[in-house]
């Protein structure tokens, strides 16, 4: 990988996630980033098992943190073989609860839908940690759906987009016509809330 060469007073920092929604909502804010995804012997998800008892705020809070820490760790080999310069790393996990019942990424069709039924009709919440060189934030967000049929959620399902996605679905998609009501960030919805991503940089040099 070669880095770009940001001139010495242009902040920038690591990106260590894959979600194209994160990079979206950098570029929104103007921060230049650079990815530091895992390796391929890097167990990644494991890092995302739920542990008995846990509630989804202490969940995501772990998680992003333990994401962090395994992105320290990966610059840190990495810079030991090549060019990897020091830069602040920022990680961020988002889930979905309904209750006290975290509903992470779906495992397939079936699971998306068995996830989509269960949100039909309530509210729920979108928690999105943040974090910044140790330093971290939580967003909560509050979610209100109408009642959806059988169908809709059928062809939702059948696009493809609840895949990969928190609660099995993406806000800024076609689920957007079932929000009747939210109260919170919508940017923390999508999976990074600008402003508590702004007050977490600021101190490192940034200007919002």
């Amino acid at each position: 990988m070669t880095l770009p060469a940001f001139s010495s007073s242009d902040p920038w920092l690591y990106l260590a996630s894959q979600s194209p929604r994160r990079r979206q909502l950098l570029d929104q804010l103007g921060v230049r980033h650079e990815l530091l995804l895992p390796d391929p012997d890097e167990d990644a998800e494991s890092l995302e098992a739920e542990r008995p008892g846990e509630s989804p705020e202490d969940y995501v809070q772990r998680v992003t943190l333990a994401k962090w820490q395994a992105a320290v760790a990966r610059r840190a080999r990495r810079a030991a073989s090549g060019t990897w310069p020091e830069a602040p790393i920022l990680c961020a996990d988002t889930t979905v609860a309904l209750g006290s019942e975290i509903l992470g990424k779906p495992q397939d069709a079936t699971h998306a839908a068995q996830m989509l039924s269960k949100l039909s009709g309530q509210s729920h919440k979108v928690l999105t940690a943040v974090v910044v060189n140790g330093h971290l934030r939580l967003s909560v967000s509050h979610v209100r759906w109408r009642v959806l049929d059988d169908d809709e959620i059928s062809r939702y399902v059948a696009s493809g987009e609840p895949m990969g996605k928190a609660g099995a679905y993406a806000i800024q998609g076609r689920s957007g016509a079932w929000t009747q009501h939210m109260d919170g960030s919508y940017s923390g919805i999508m999976g990074l809330p600008l402003f508590d991503t702004a007050e977490l940089l600021k101190p490192l040099g940034w200007h919002f």
